[in-house]
């Protein structure tokens, strides 16, 4: 079963901002660099750890890659419930990115070292996994409920914590108030989207670890696609509304991993042939969700 789209995909066109959405060339010159960047890693680690790892790294890559545009999904909810300018855009974008990436470097060491220690813990990872394609496949209406609740900037849980102002106060995530520091709309969308990622995390890096238990290759690859995330949003943010399959596209690659994960004991799934289906299920998600595009739809 394949939703129709909701406005978690078209709070698009409700986004206050001109310039977010727009494929300029530069936007799409920074994504072709991370790309680059991404695949001159890959050759690096073929020569100096050889071909097997190369791929496995391809193979989490292509996979971190193609789950991090679940992430604009939610960025574009986010930076339009709180009416984010495009130009401060990028600086949330910028410090998220980088918070991320601490915290997963945390989780992907915890993770390896768990399923060093203890092998049943594949099946609660696996479990994660399903869980993960579950909420891709039904669970966008509550996903979509739980970030604009989260975006309020009044009633948050972010505005028990510390006092927050829904006045913008520049690129600035602080401003002062009547002589005390309160948080503005900027601060609000960096947590929110901090917390969202530790959610992605627990999707994503079980799913790598069904890839490869290389410490190196599982950071890495996370590295190169939360870096290429920021200037992939910026080129994808309004494109992810025709993207009709994407996430049940996502969804049959969650699956796919946790059954790899469940079954590795008996069943050898190399990673050239991981990279095969991670790519061949992509090409098809997209093409089904551009055929529909052009598709007209029935006579009224």
């Amino acid at each position: 079963m394949v939703r129709t789209p909701t406005e978690l995909e078209t709070a698009a066109a409700r986004r206050p901002s001109a310039d977010v959405g727009d494929p300029s060339s530069r936007n799409i010159a920074w994504v072709i660099v991370w790309v680059g960047l991404g695949l001159a890693l890959g050759l690096w680690i073929a020569a100096t750890q050889g071909r097997s790892a190369a791929t496995e790294y391809f193979a989490a890559y292509l996979l971190e890659e193609s789950l991090s545009v679940d992430n604009i999904f939610v960025f574009v909810v986010i930076f339009s419930e709180l009416h984010i300018p495009a130009e401060y855009q990028r600086r949330v974008l910028l410090f998220g990115v980088v918070g991320a990436l601490v915290f997963r470097a945390v989780a992907i060491g915890g993770g390896i070292a768990l399923i060093a220690r203890f092998q049943w813990i594949t099946f609660p990872f696996a479990a994660l996994i399903l869980f993960a394609a579950w909420r891709l496949l039904f669970g966008a209406e509550r996903e979509r409920k739980v970030v604009k609740e989260a975006c309020n900037v009044c009633s948050t849980w972010i505005a028990r914590v510390v006092r927050v102002s829904p006045v913008m106060h520049g690129h600035d995530f602080w401003r002062r108030e009547s002589g005390r520091l309160v948080a503005t709309p900027l601060f609000v969308a960096l947590v929110v989207i901090e917390t969202t990622d530790i959610v992605f995390a627990l999707d994503s890096i079980p799913a790598v670890l069904a890839v490869t238990r290389n410490p190196l290759i599982v950071y890495s690859s996370n590295v190169m696609a939360m870096l290429g995330l920021r200037s992939l949003y910026f080129v994808l943010s309004d494109a992810v509304s025709q993207l009709r399959y994407m996430r049940a596209g996502l969804a049959a690659l969650l699956v796919f991993t946790a059954a790899k994960m469940l079954a590795s004991e008996w069943v050898h799934v190399s990673a050239g042939v991981s990279v095969a289906i991670i790519g061949a299920v992509l090409l098809a998600t997209i093409a089904a969700s551009l055929w529909q595009q052009r598709t007209p739809g029935p006579a009224r």
